[in-house]
């Protein structure tokens, strides 16, 4: 520990974010620059505790310590070797992850947690800009075929790995591009994707091949899949979307999150001109609370929605930590997202305890209206309170419930793999399906989580895989398949 004052001495500081009026003129990142000095006055904040329960709250295991240390030291290229010591990725886990690890921070106990996540993306950002980040390709190749399907983090890490570890890696992805919902779900001024394809270009250059539009299952059976490599790892992610089966749900203008999203992404790649499914000049409704429905949020800011309600089922969280959530578990707490800011600027509102009862039409067809009622609960089953129905008008709806598991139509059926008793894939000790040679990691096994947990979950599976290719594995192991998270 550098300074062991620097948690008495310094407060918590984070980057500020463009003022709104501007950064809704434009699709890039939300925040400002750092200071140099000031993101080292926060890295001493870190206390080098005897017990770092942050390597507890994030299952990568990031030795979030001393790479702290090595920043305050300005010693930033050994920073960012202990940081990819244990993450492939902290350019995405330092602007998606919400920070577990900052929630179990021990000076989290009494004062404000270190801002973890803020060193953590400063360190990846200086080291392309310095030209430290290079490709690792493998010394030896052991002739070992891998395929990989899909190519968010998940199969993004295993497939790095997998390549390092002397293996032929294929990621097949059913999009026109890699990255999953890295590149399609996540709204450019959350992740703008030079950082993706930085990363993309420094995997291709260490071996990985990447084969876009293959929809494995639809355009490649299980069977030929199988039949071309020696292992192959199940990387597709939770993409069963949760839906909201009332009356009216048949009406256009009704689209889920990731019937939305997409289309805004491929606008800032040049693809298209404009969205098809566009907020401009419409009344909106975002029905969900969490992440997806800020991204929706922001998306509809910036085309210019004349007004954006969101609906939540829950009640509002509290701002502060309840006791049944105590510290070092992760709180379900009231936050103000970037979005969020927006939707105040718009005048817009955030609706919590609202059940949608139904979605009302114009003689046309579309949207025109939802008619929601203020619920008690969850205890009692989401009671509606009487007096409280009423109408809010919306052109445009988006479904942001989450997801309820992976597709089982076409690969997982073809391939006959056992699902667990929530429809996920089943997987054992080792990552492997009760189907021969085929492994799973993320979502698609796990269930909807963190970025975090697929990434680990990633790079677990390949240390699994190479074991089970070569008797034995170099690679590191961040987490057995039935961790939980701290909640």
């Amino acid at each position: 520990m550098a300074d062991p004052k620097g948690f008495m001495t310094h407060q918590r500081e984070l980057p500020k974010r463009r003022p709104v009026d501007v950064r809704i003129r434009d699709w890039r990142e939300v925040y400002e620059n750092f200071p140099k000095g000031s993101l080292e006055k926060q890295a001493s904040r870190c206390m080098d505790c005897g017990i770092p329960f942050c390597h507890n709250g994030c299952p990568l295991g990031n030795l979030i310590p001393e790479w702290n240390d090595l920043v305050h030291r300005d010693e930033w290229r050994d920073a960012i070797e202990r940081l990819h010591a244990t993450n492939n990725f902290p350019e995405f886990t330092g602007r998606l992850c919400p920070a577990p690890c900052e929630s179990a921070c021990v000076l989290g106990i009494n004062s404000d947690p270190v801002t973890i996540k803020r060193v953590e993306v400063e360190i990846i950002d200086r080291a392309f800009a310095e030209g430290w980040v290079t490709p690792q390709p493998p010394a030896v190749r052991t002739g070992k075929k891998v395929a990989v399907v899909g190519s968010g983090p998940a199969g993004l890490a295993a497939a790095q790995q997998l390549t390092r570890a002397g293996h032929d890696v294929v990621v097949y992805e059913r999009a026109d591009r890699p990255g999953g919902l890295l590149r399609y779900g996540i709204p450019e001024f959350k992740m703008e994707k030079k950082h993706l394809d930085r990363r993309l270009g420094q995997m291709r250059a260490e071996g990985t091949e990447f084969r876009t539009s293959a929809n494995i299952g639809v355009d490649i059976t299980a069977d030929e899949l199988r039949a071309s490599y020696d292992a192959v790892v199940l990387a597709g992610g939770a993409t069963a979307w949760r839906d909201l089966k009332v009356p009216g749900r048949e009406l256009e203008g009704i689209h889920q999150a990731m019937e939305y999203l997409p289309p805004s992404n491929k606008v800032q790649e040049g693809d298209i001109t404009e969205s098809p499914i566009s907020a401009e000049g419409r009344h909106v409704v975002v029905i969900g609370g969490g992440d997806t429905g800020a991204d929706c949020i922001g998306t509809a800011v910036r085309q210019g929605a004349l007004s954006i309600t969101q609906l939540e089922i829950m009640p509002r969280p509290p701002e502060a930590r309840p006791g049944g959530q105590p510290w070092p578990t992760y709180p379900m707490l009231f936050k103000m997202e970037s979005a969020h800011e927006e939707l105040a600027d718009l005048g817009g509102e955030r609706a919590y305890a609202t059940n949608t009862l139904e979605f009302l039409g114009d003689e046309n067809g579309r949207v025109r209206a939802l008619r929601v009622v203020d619920v008690r609960g969850p205890e009692t089953g989401f009671e509606p309170i009487e007096g409280t129905e009423r109408e809010i008008p919306a052109q445009l709806v988006t479904l942001a419930m989450g997801f309820v598991g992976p597709e089982r139509a076409g690969l997982l059926e073809q391939l006959g793999v056992e699902l667990d008793q929530r429809g996920n894939v089943a997987r054992d000790t080792s990552y492997a399906t009760s189907v021969d040679g085929v492994f799973v990691a993320g979502d698609m096994g796990r269930g909807q989580s963190l970025i975090v947990w697929a990434i680990a979950e990633g790079r677990s599976a390949a240390a699994a895989v190479d074991t089970w290719l070569q008797g034995r594995s170099a690679l590191p192991v961040a987490i057995p398949p039935t961790a939980r998270p701290l909640v």
